[in-house]
């Protein structure tokens, strides 16, 4: 049960459909830091030494709230963890010790001469979480600078500099009844200075936290290796827990993604998450179905759940 523990299951109902579920938090964070802090830190920065074009990408104009990002950051790590972060800022001078890695850095705020990195990709080095600022103009939200190691079938890439609304056009139905102009206006809506968090699901064969649109040919092809028999082994549900902040100086929005795995075999484990989760699989949409990419195993997944519970009622 250890790996339930603390584990953002993302079902409220039997049955899933798309809908802005954000709930604002208090108190205020943007951040989490897990067991599995240090195993996801270095595996971040393999990624970053080996694929820097594909996991860090910005914009010249993102550059005042990646150091607003930074700042919020650090300071956000030292006082959850004050006894494995340290931040001190004494006018622009900065201090920031990771004790994880034992690691000092100190900088001049705004001064990019006096750090090796741009700010964003500094600061995601020592958080979990993939880091996301959307730039809010007139015109609507845009992607102007992003830390993405563990992306969910998407392409930091080729979304660089795109609108918060074509980004998101392939979600099947999204486009309907106005909703994602609905949920841009919630979100340009968030005042300076508070957070809102949701959830958001899909199911992963292997245990890659790492799954971008460019390396689909080195782990999509696992999804054809699922059965009745090996699913617990291979299906994992992967859950982000998604965070919106409105950076209160620059105004523009700081997404946050925290990323989270668990085996099909320890999900089942809990009698009420399995019955949920089995009535969702199976009463989801043909559409939604492809977009997450469960199609191609969905019967044998079912059929895995199927015959858990079974074996639970006659064990009864």
């Amino acid at each position: 049960m250890s790996r339930i523990n603390g584990f953002p299951f993302p079902f409220t109902k039997n049955q899933y459909a798309y809908s802005n579920d954000s709930v604002l938090l208090d108190p205020l964070k943007t951040i989490t830091v897990t067991d599995d802090y240090k195993s996801e830190i270095e595996l971040k920065r393999k990624l970053l030494h080996k694929h820097h074009d594909r996991c860090f990408r910005s914009l010249p104009l993102s550059i005042e709230s990646q150091w607003e990002t930074l700042l919020l950051i650090f300071s956000e790590l030292a006082s959850r963890k004050p006894d494995s972060f340290i931040f001190e800022k004494k006018g622009n001078e900065c201090f920031f010790q990771n004790h994880f890695f034992e690691e000092e850095v100190t900088f001049l705020f705004r001064d990019a001469s006096t750090i090796d990195l741009e700010p964003l990709d500094l600061v995601g080095r020592h958080v979990q979480e993939d880091l996301i600022i959307m730039g809010d103009r007139h015109d609507g939200l845009f992607l102007e600078a992003g830390q993405l190691c563990f992306p969910s079938n998407w392409s930091l890439a080729f979304v660089q500099g795109m609108e918060f609304k074509s980004i998101h056009s392939p979600v099947p139905g999204i486009q309907s009844d106005g909703f994602i102009q609905k949920v841009e206006r919630f979100i340009s809506k968030i005042r300076p200075g508070t957070a809102w968090e949701r959830k958001n699901w899909s199911i992963t064969v292997t245990n890659k936290l790492d799954t971008p649109l460019e390396t689909y040919s080195e782990w999509g092809k696992h999804r054809k290796e699922v059965t009745a028999e090996n699913a617990g082994d291979l299906i994992h549900l992967r859950v982000e827990v998604q965070r919106l902040f409105r950076l209160p100086m620059n105004h523009d929005v700081l997404f946050t993604i925290h990323t989270y795995l668990l085996q099909l075999n320890d999900l089942i484990q809990n009698e009420s998450w399995l019955k949920t989760f089995y009535q969702n699989i199976k009463t989801l949409s043909e559409d939604i179905t492809e977009y997450k990419g469960i199609s191609t195993y969905r019967t044998e997944l079912l059929r895995f759940l199927e015959n858990h519970m079974e074996k639970e009622r006659m064990e009864r």
